[in-house]
C-alpha cells in the first residue's frame, strides 16, 4: 500500500505571486455535461487533480473519448454513450460521480449509479437530485445502486427541497435535454453553478436567471460542441488568503476572480485580515491587525457559513486555523455538515485553544502558538487547513493521508515551495 505524507517545516515566510487553479467544483459538472452532446468539446484551465482523473475514468467507461491535450486542457467527444452500471469502486472515491446521473439519463434513457463517495464530513443526501429528476420524468429505484430511467424527459416547474449545488447542477443538465420549459426554484447560485450554466449556453442551451436562485431552461434542442475555460477556484483563493495571514506573508493572488470574493473578504475582515484589489488580482499584505472584530457593544462575534452568496462552507476549516492566530474570541458556526469540525482536535493537539461546543460550533480563542505534530488529513478542506497550521507551527509537522489534499489542490506542495515554503512529499510503501 502506497502512502503519501507532507513533511512541513513551520515558520517560513512566503512571498511572490500565485495563480489559483481552475475551480474544481466547476470543472467536475462541466466535464460531466460534455456527455450531453456528441460533438467535440475542449476545456481549458482544468485542475489536474485526483477527483478529475477519476471522473475522466468513469466517463471513458461509458464510451466517451477523453484526452488530456495539455497539462490543464481536455478534449472530450461523446459520440456514443452507453447506459452502464458505473464502477462502484470508482464512484465510492468521489462525490462527483453523481453528476453523471443527469447527462447519462438524457443521452441513454437510463443509468445505474452506485452510491457516491467523497469527503466524510457528515451525511450528504442525494434526495434533492432524485426528486428533481423524477419531476422531469424519471423513475427512480434503489437496490444497492440507484436505477434511473426515462423514456423522455419533459420540462417542469421544479422546487428543490434544498439549494443543493450538485442537485441544482444535475437538474440543470437534465433540463437542457427535457422537452419544453423547466423552472428550477430554490436553486444554488455558487460561482461553479454559474460557470456550468455559461458552459451549457456555449453548447447552445437556452438558460435564463444565471446567478439567481431561479433558473429557467428552454430545453430539448440539440447541443453542439464548444470551447470553454474553467473559472478560478474561489475556495483556493480563500485558502491562499489564509496562508498569507497565518505565515505573516505578502502574497499576490493573480486572476483571483474578485467578483466572487465579497463574502470571503468580509469573513476574513472579521478576523482582522484585510485584502486589497488591483484589477483582477487580490493582494494580501504581511501587515495585518490579526485582531478579531467584536460585534457592536463588545459582544463575541460569530462567523458562519451560508448558501451563496454567503461565506462558503468549504472555507470554514481554513478560517478556524486563521482564527487561532488572531487576537480575540470568535464563535465559528458550520451549519451544513455535522462532521466537518471534528478535525479541530488535531489543532488542539498542536496547541490551539478551541472549545468544540457541538458538531456545528467551535469557540476559538487566539492567538495560540502552534507546535509541530504528526496529524491526518481527514478531508480535502480540513487537509488544507492542517497544512496551514503546519506552515505557521513551531517545528516540523508530518501530515498523513495527503491524497485527500491532492483531490482538491493541484501540486500544492510545488506551488507553495516556489513561494518559499518548505514542504517535502514523502511516499512510502509499494503500489
Amino acid at each position: 500500500m502506497r502512502t503519501t505524507q507532507f513533511v512541513v517545516e513551520g515558520g517560513c515566510r512566503l512571498a511572490g505571486t500565485i495563480r489559483p487553479s481552475g475551480n474544481k467544483n466547476a470543472a467536475l459538472p462541466i466535464l460531466a455535461a460534455c456527455l450531453l452532446t456528441d460533438q467535440k468539446v475542449t476545456l481549458d484551465n482544468v485542475p489536474r487533480i485526483a477527483d478529475i482523473e477519476i471522473l475522466v475514468e468513469l466517463m471513458r467507461s461509458v464510451g466517451a473519448e477523453v484526452e488530456w491535450t495539455a497539462q490543464n486542457a481536455l478534449a472530450v467527444q461523446a459520440r456514443e454513450v452507453r447506459a452502464a452500471s458505473l464502477d462502484a469502486a470508482l464512484c465510492a472515491r468521489i462525490r462527483a460521480s453523481i453528476l453523471l446521473a443527469g447527462p447519462l439519463l438524457a443521452r441513454c434513457g437510463e443509468v445505474w449509479l452506485p452510491p457516491p463517495g467523497g469527503d466524510v464530513i457528515g451525511r450528504r443526501r442525494v434526495d434533492t437530485h432524485l426528486l428533481a429528476l423524477a419531476q422531469l420524468g424519471a423513475t427512480v429505484a434503489f437496490d444497492g445502486a440507484y436505477h434511473l430511467a426515462a423514456a423522455a424527459l419533459r420540462g417542469a416547474d421544479v422546487f428543490l427541497d434544498e439549494p443543493s449545488v450538485t442537485g441544482t447542477e444535475n437538474a440543470l443538465m437534465a433540463a437542457t435535454a427535457a422537452r419544453g420549459t423547466t423552472t428550477l426554484r430554490n436553486a444554488a447560485s455558487e460561482p461553479h453553478v454559474q460557470d456550468l450554466a455559461h458552459f451549457l449556453r456555449a453548447l447552445g442551451a437556452s438558460i435564463e436567471g444565471i446567478g439567481t436562485n431561479t433558473l429557467t431552461v428552454h430545453g430539448g434542442e440539440p447541443l453542439h460542441g464548444a470551447g470553454h475555460a474553467i473559472g478560478p477556484d474561489h475556495i483556493e483563493v480563500g485558502s491562499f488568503i489564509g496562508l498569507a495571514a497565518v505565515t505573516g506573508s505578502t502574497l499576490r493572488i493573480a486572476g483571483a476572480g474578485v467578483e466572487h470574493l465579497r463574502a470571503t473578504r468580509l469573513g476574513f475582515d472579521r478576523l482582522g485580515i484585510a485584502c486589497s484589489i488591483e484589477g483582477n488580482d487580490l493582494l494580501v499584505s504581511a501587515t495585518q491587525s490579526r485582531t478579531i472584530q467584536s460585534d457592536v457593544g463588545g459582544h463575541i462575534p460569530k462567523l458562519e457559513d451560508q448558501p451563496w452568496p454567503g461565506f462558503p462552507a468549504d472555507l470554514m476549516s481554513i478560517a478556524i486555523v486563521v482564527a487561532t492566530q488572531c487576537s480575540g474570541l470568535i464563535l465559528m458556526h458550520e451549519k451544513m455538515f455535522e462532521s466537518r469540525l471534528f478535525f479541530v482536535d488535531k489543532l488542539i493537539g498542536m496547541g490551539a485553544r478551541i472549545v468544540l461546543c457541538d458538531p456545528h460550533r467551535a469557540l476559538v480563542a487566539g492567538p495560540s502558538e502552534l507546535r509541530g505534530a504528526t496529524v491526518e488529513s481527514p478531508d480535502i478542506r480540513a487537509g488544507m487547513a492542517m497544512l496551514l497550521a503546519a506552515m505557521c507551527a513551531v517545528g516540523t509537522s508530518t501530515i498523513n493521508n495527503v491524497g485527500q489534499i491532492d483531490r482538491g489542490y493541484e501540486r500544492i506542495d510545488e506551488r507553495l515551495n516556489a513561494l518559499g515554503a518548505r514542504i517535502r512529499r514523502v511516499t512510502e510503501g509499494r503500489a
